[in-house]
């Protein structure tokens, strides 16, 4: 790295780093040593990383690479590498490409045959995971939901009919709506843990039923950037029930597709019988005649 003395002969490397979600002591050495080391750091916000680079002393050159930037960046550090330097990515918070920039990039390094390696460290999604006191896998994880139309409402269906633990980030401005929605397509007795400003001071995880979250986060708006974390459903799908799965029927996008494949799509959409999906249409279909 930066403290060879000889001429490179070989190219750099990527190095993907993990840095602090909050707490600015969670960092590792190696963290910290290959930040110091390395000849650039591609930073998502060079504001936000320039409080720990400077609170650990790291003079390294950065530059920004996020989501609107990053396919144009990406020659550049590519350029970098392939002349012997040594580049590190990190995000605002915890470990890149984990719902943050950095997948192109990546995906670009080792197309290129340059070597690409990890430095573990924090995550809000561990994190999360392992103190919210629901199953740990299987999982489902979804990063941030879409904010509207009919994408989002496909993630929140496959949320609630899912038999793993479910996993989103969500800001706290949009929680309350996101825990309404969910009680909407699943028990409202469903487990749910809201995990709220992870390792900071005010640091939170509330673990119970759908509705007792809807009327807490109605009296006490949350603050903080949140992790909410859906329990499991049945996996024989009979936790969703007759209503939610004529809900989705109702939808628009299913309305010119026949019975039989718009019970297909439904069924596979919601984690439940195709028979079952079916026989709810051909009945409500002959309540209708």
């Amino acid at each position: 790295m930066r403290s060879d003395a000889k001429p490179r002969t070989s190219p750099g490397q990527l190095f993907i780093v993990a840095t602090p979600i909050g707490n600015l002591a969670d960092i590792t050495l190696r963290a910290i040593d290959t930040l110091k080391r390395v000849d650039l750091i591609a930073a998502e916000d060079t504001r936000t990383s320039g409080k720990l680079l400077r609170h650990y002393q790291i003079a390294t050159p950065m530059i920004a690479l996020h989501e609107h930037n990053e396919r144009s960046v990406i020659e550049r550090i590519r350029a970098q590498l392939l002349d012997g330097k040594h580049v590190a990515l990190i995000s605002d918070a915890g470990t890149p490409l984990i719902s943050d920039p950095g997948y192109p990039l990546v995906r670009a390094v080792r197309e290129a045959g340059l070597k690409v390696v990890p430095i573990p460290g924090p995550s809000s999604l561990t994190s999360a995971l392992c103190a919210a006191g629901l199953p740990t896998q299987p999982l489902l994880f979804l990063g941030f939901l879409p904010r509207s139309g009919k994408a989002r409402r496909a993630c929140l269906q496959r949320m609630a009919a899912s038999d793993c633990t479910s996993l989103i980030f969500e800001s706290p401005h949009r929680l309350l709506r996101t825990l309404k929605e969910l009680a909407g397509l699943c028990d409202g007795q469903r487990l749910c843990c809201v995990a709220r400003e992870i390792t900071k001071l005010h640091e939170e995880f509330r673990l119970a039923p759908i509705d007792e979250q809807i009327a807490h986060f109605s009296a006490s708006p949350a603050r903080g950037e949140c992790v909410l974390l859906l329990a499991p459903g049945e996996p024989d799908g009979h936790t969703v029930s007759d209503a939610q799965i004529l809900a989705c029927a109702e939808q628009a996008e299913w309305a010119t597709l026949p019975p039989a494949k718009k019970a297909r799509h439904i069924a596979r959409l919601l984690n439940v019988p195709k028979k079952r999906v079916y026989a709810l249409l051909a009945r409500q279909s002959h309540e209708h005649d």
